[in-house]
């Protein structure tokens, strides 16, 4: 065989090791760790749309599921205690509610892994999670600060970052309905907004979904997610599935 043809048949091998060896790395699935759990949110019917939503987007996933804390708004769950309790997840989902839970020390066990690495996907109530603290540690994790929302109504979002990769499947103008917009006080220098919503009662624009820095994590978040309707509108899901993905690298 000639040199040129050998040297180009194995450069073709190579290129199809490198492309195999690739598309097995991308399809192992999903290591996902979902936190879920306090007041006011059916967090069962949540976990198993959100589940679904993966399936059915064809996106591979082992889920564990800690839905510790009951239902109300101050708790400390036991799962943090571990000290390796962020090992072997490629993310974590936060969709707990936890307002007036406010130990520093408890809240920087939560953290501290995230900053050093652990990407987060952070839903609605997680915004109002630890909302009474002092510390910042959280708030600087979300990307957002919120203490208050308006009432239930149905918002339009308004896309602002058409060609980043959550947002180019989600149609501009879209309305999530029956759910809450949170205020955000302040957008934090590392995050970005992707779209908005604004408050029917002051016409104020609000963040609504954006991505954050933290330390070395990757971090996705939106404010909706209030109602069973929101868990049940394949836009919205198919946001959180390409925003988790997203956050985890893929």
């Amino acid at each position: 065989m000639p040199r040129n043809l050998l040297a180009s048949v194995c450069s073709a091998l190579l290129l199809l090791i490198v492309a195999t060896t690739g598309s097995a790395a991308d399809s192992k699935p999903l290591r996902i760790l979902l936190i879920t759990s306090g007041c006011c949110h059916d967090y069962d019917f949540q976990t198993k749309s959100l589940q679904l939503a993966f399936e059915n987007a064809g996106v591979a996933a082992n889920w564990t599921v800690v839905n510790e804390g009951g239902t109300g708004t101050d708790a400390q769950i036991d799962f943090y205690g571990q000290s390796d309790w962020a090992k072997n997840f490629d993310v974590c989902i936060h969709n707990e509610c936890f307002a007036k839970t406010t130990d520093a020390d408890y809240i920087r066990t939560i953290t501290g892994p995230h900053f050093e690495g652990l990407p987060a996907v952070v839903i609605h109530c997680a915004m109002h999670t630890y909302r009474d603290a002092t510390i910042d540690d959280w708030r600087q994790l979300l990307g957002v600060t919120s203490r208050r929302h308006d009432h239930k109504s149905s918002y339009k979002v308004d896309v602002k970052a058409r060609d980043h990769p959550i947002m180019k499947s989600f149609p501009d103008g879209h309305t999530i309905q029956f759910d809450e917009l949170y205020i955000i006080e302040k957008l934090w220098p590392t995050a970005t907004a992707l779209a908005t919503s604004i408050s029917e009662k002051d016409g104020k624009e609000h963040p609504v979904i954006w991505t954050n820095q933290y330390g070395k994590a990757r971090v996705f978040g939106t404010t909706y997610g209030h109602s069973n309707e929101t868990f049940q509108d394949k836009v919205f899901l198919n946001l959180i599935v390409d925003g988790t993905v997203w956050a985890a690298g893929k």
